[in-house]
């Protein structure tokens, strides 16, 4: 068996990356494409490795040389690489397909070892080796049978994104058996080149071939396998974080990116917090019936939005804002709040962030669960030198719970001392000790006018994308200047959509939380039956846990995700903490299956 290699491409999208050298000598993590590939593909006992070269191959050739490749090397120049596509690279290198067996590359993949064997050991002689379609993935997709036979190459045109759970990628990596190049490959080749001219795609040909009674070439499906194509920087950015060799890298990346993990399809994310039985079909369903008319119009302003949110928690419009994002409402009034602030410790980083550390009075629950009551908050509160006292209701991250009547206590105690006292209950509506425990009503604003609440919506209602919260409060100057401070246009069309529909699925809204209650329950006590794992009672969407034993949180962090693709929330370097903890959220029974699986083969 040989390989063909197609490196002729500039990779313009690579901008100044590809100056001086060609898309494959670019490098991730500090190894350039080709090296990589090359290193794969000596360990094979190939005949022979064929480059197809065209921008900066003079360049491409010297540097492979220095590269100590044992299986001897080719290469084909593509003198009109800039004026011709990958048929015409591959056309030009037919003649080595007519010889024996071949792997055919794309010279910008990056690849486990892994990915090579699935093709080279199934049995079948010619096949196409595919991954299932991704939303962040582009180029040649393929529809396939129960039988791995290809049933069509789809086109743009052809693309609907309404069946996408029935495509597949190709990965651009081939394996051609001398018989189906020299009966089928490349005669179709050198007729579809001839007739339709050299500025199309190899894959162009595979799609003829399909057409026939007998293609004789079917997909090998990659499974866990990793894989990543790079055409521009993004790309580049994914990869470096996927195929890192350093675990403490590969954390650090993932932890610096704060989201966007669809593009990593075989992570699971029990690091943000969600509700993970919320929302419905049928809502996502209205959602996607108007998107084309909510993507092409402005969103309402402030005001609108106001009364949208007024309306859902039963106030009035004058007494609640809405932010993109609880983070956006945080910044605002942090920045509006003057004086120092009461603060427990270990908390929810971003209202510390916004102030100075000399502005911040710590409380640190003196115990082993980190818990505390109202009681202990005004003891310690009662005789300092603040203007503002913020709970976390439940806390984030320890779960702790303060019911409603003692949290009211705390509203009376602030209010006499003529204390702002902030609530932050983005994670109240998972609370199963009480009914009703939401402080955003009327009369309790009417009540307690130096009481201001926050809700992340994002949070509770499990829609982080649209980047939705709210603030509520009667201190009318508050409410009005934060609607003055942030953007007239903060949120966009969706998230006013999602307020302007989301009272009509309450019923739907409360049958999700009460079946989120069932299973935490059932998983905080299969956390608790860990060895080396001590579960602290939650009222939250996660669960603080300490790590005992040998291992410490960040390096059970590590593994987690290294090793089974996992990802928590690492609590080592949070201030407040005393001993090894970590994070993990709730989410659906088989991911929460999951976790426990991986923890439990760590730690025991």
């Amino acid at each position: 068996m040989q390989a063909i290699i197609l490196a002729a491409g500039m990779g313009k999208r690579l901008k100044e990356l590809t100056n001086d050298n060609t898309k494959c000598m670019v490098k991730v993590n500090g190894v350039t494409m080709i090296e990589r590939m090359l290193s794969q593909l000596d360990k094979l006992s190939l005949s022979n490795i064929t480059i197809v070269v065209g921008y900066k191959g003079k360049e491409l050739q010297e540097y492979i040389e220095t590269l100590n490749v044992r299986t001897p090397i080719n290469y084909v120049n593509n003198e009109i690489y800039y004026k011709t596509n990958n048929i015409y690279s591959l056309y030009l290198a037919k003649n080595y397909l007519l010889k024996e067996d071949t792997l055919l590359l794309e010279s910008d993949l990056i690849f486990e070892d892994s990915v090579l064997k699935k093709i080279i050991e199934d049995p079948y002689p010619s096949l196409a080796l595919v991954a299932k379609y991704e939303s962040w993935m582009d180029g040649t997709v393929v529809t396939i049978d129960e039988n791995n036979n290809i049933k069509n190459f789809l086109d743009k045109k052809q693309f609907r994104f309404c069946d996408i759970e029935s495509y597949y990628k190709t990965v651009n990596i081939y394996k051609f058996s001398k018989e189906f190049s020299n009966t089928h490959y490349v005669p179709f080749l050198e007729a579809y080149s001839k007739a339709l001219g050299n500025n199309e795609y190899y894959e162009q040909v595979l799609k003829v071939i399909t057409l026939l009674d007998k293609p004789e070439i079917k997909a090998a499906t990659l499974g866990d396998e990793s894989w990543y194509e790079i055409d521009d920087i993004q790309d580049l950015d994914i990869a470096e974080s996927i195929f890192t060799t350093s675990k403490e890298d590969k954390l650090t990346r993932i932890q610096s990116r704060y989201g966007g993990y669809w593009r990593y399809p075989n992570l699971i994310d029990f690091c943000y917090l969600v509700n993970p039985f919320y929302p419905t079909t049928k809502l996502l369903d209205e959602i996607k019936a108007n998107f084309e008319r909510l993507i092409c119009d402005y969103p309402s302003g402030m005001g609108v939005n106001s009364l949208l949110a007024a309306k859902y928690f039963g106030i009035h419009k004058n007494q609640i804002v809405v932010g993109n994002g609880a983070a956006e409402l945080i910044k605002s009034l942090m920045e509006k709040l003057e004086g120092k602030i009461g603060i427990i410790l270990p908390t929810f980083e971003e209202y510390p962030n916004r102030k100075n550390s000399g502005d911040i009075v710590a409380y640190y629950p003196n115990n082993d669960n980190y818990a505390y009551s109202a009681n202990d908050l005004i003891s310690f509160y009662d005789n300092k030198d603040i203007s503002t006292l913020l709970l976390i209701n439940p806390d984030n991250p320890s779960g702790n719970y303060i019911e409603k009547k003692d949290v009211l206590k705390i509203a009376e105690w602030a209010q006499e001392k003529r204390i702002t006292f902030i609530v932050d209950e983005s994670f109240v509506d998972f609370v199963d000790k009480e009914e009703a425990a939401t402080l955003i009503d009327e009369d309790i604003l009417q009540k307690y006018p130096k009481l201001i609440v926050l809700k992340s919506i994002s949070k509770s209602f499990g829609v982080p994308g649209l980047r939705l919260g709210v603030l509520a409060s009667n201190e009318l100057d508050i409410i009005n200047f934060i609607k003055k401070d942030v953007g007239i246009w903060n949120i966009n069309s969706f998230a006013e959509f999602y307020m302007q529909i989301f009272e009509k699925y309450k019923s739907d809204y409360n049958n999700a939380i009460n079946e989120f209650k069932k299973v935490r329950k059932e998983y905080v006590e299969k956390l608790s039956e860990i060895k080396n794992l001590r579960v602290v009672p939650t009222q939250a969407n996660y669960v603080l846990c300490e790590v005992r034993g040998k291992h410490t949180a960040k390096e059970l962090t590590k593994i987690l995700l290294n090793e089974y693709g996992i990802f928590i929330k690492d609590l080592s370097t949070k201030k407040g903490f005393n001993g090894q903890f970590i994070r993990v959220a709730v989410k659906r029974p088989e991911d929460n299956d999951k976790l426990i699986q991986a923890i439990r083969s760590v730690l025991q």
